[in-house]
């Protein structure tokens, strides 16, 4: 009964049977509806932060729309897509020490983690998947050296501690194919190599190995070059 009280009172929002989040007044629009769907996040999420594409729309590295909004955490949860009054959320499961390099956006009196500008480069560069596919990830990782905060010895230090060696390598191949070639940092990915071969992107068909990278890529991105 209080709940049900607290939910017509505005104070608290039902998501689903028994489940119940505290939303500030001024997160709501007139119509008592999120007017940011962030705002679940802290509350159902936590540890965690919005992460992949969502944050690459908010640091203007696309302008891209994506419906699910890209979730890292380190909550076990069952699904890895959840759709929660009508929102969906993409999640990833996250060890509590990869939580890092997060900046906060406000919602209100709502303190909402989000991967910063590099970090969210990194964590799509770890896993393709977060970043709507590498094609999607290149042309993220061209407004990022055409954005005048880019700092490609943080993405360097972001990814040492993220310690996913497929970061250098896609990092590195990526990089190698822009028009002016940031040197020092293609070096510094191809010192960083780790054995095996990887994926470009694991959920596309990637035949052709490229050594120097020890990465596997489709037909067609060995021609292609990224714009900077």
């Amino acid at each position: 009964m209080i709940l049900a009280r607290w939910t017509r009172q505005g104070w608290l929002k039902r998501l689903r049977r028994g489940l119940y989040v505290p939303i500030p007044i001024d997160a709501l629009s007139a119509e008592g509806t999120l007017r940011n769907p962030w705002v679940l996040v802290p509350e159902l999420f936590n540890p965690g932060y919005v992460g992949g594409w969502s944050a690459a729309a908010h640091w203007d590295l696309t302008e891209q729309i994506f419906r699910d909004v890209c979730v890292f955490t380190a909550k076990p949860f069952r699904r890895k897509r959840e759709t929660i009054e009508g929102i969906a959320f993409f999640l990833n499961r996250v060890q509590e020490e990869a939580i890092f390099g997060t900046a906060v956006v406000w919602e209100g009196t709502t303190r909402i983690p989000i991967s910063d500008l590099h970090k969210t480069l990194i964590d799509m560069l770890a896993r393709p998947s977060t970043g709507g596919g590498i094609h999607h990830i290149a042309d993220c990782l061209t407004a990022y050296l055409r954005s005048t905060e880019h700092d490609l010895d943080k993405l360097l230090t972001y990814g040492d501690r993220l310690g996913n060696g497929a970061v250098f390598k896609r990092l590195g191949f990526l990089l190698s194919r822009a028009i002016t070639p940031p040197v020092s940092t293609i070096q510094a990915c191809r010192d960083r190599l780790t054995t095996g071969n990887t994926k470009l992107d694991p959920a596309l068909d990637c035949p052709n190995l490229v050594t120097e990278w020890k990465l596997r890529v489709p037909k067609r991105w060995k021609q292609e070059a990224i714009r900077d």
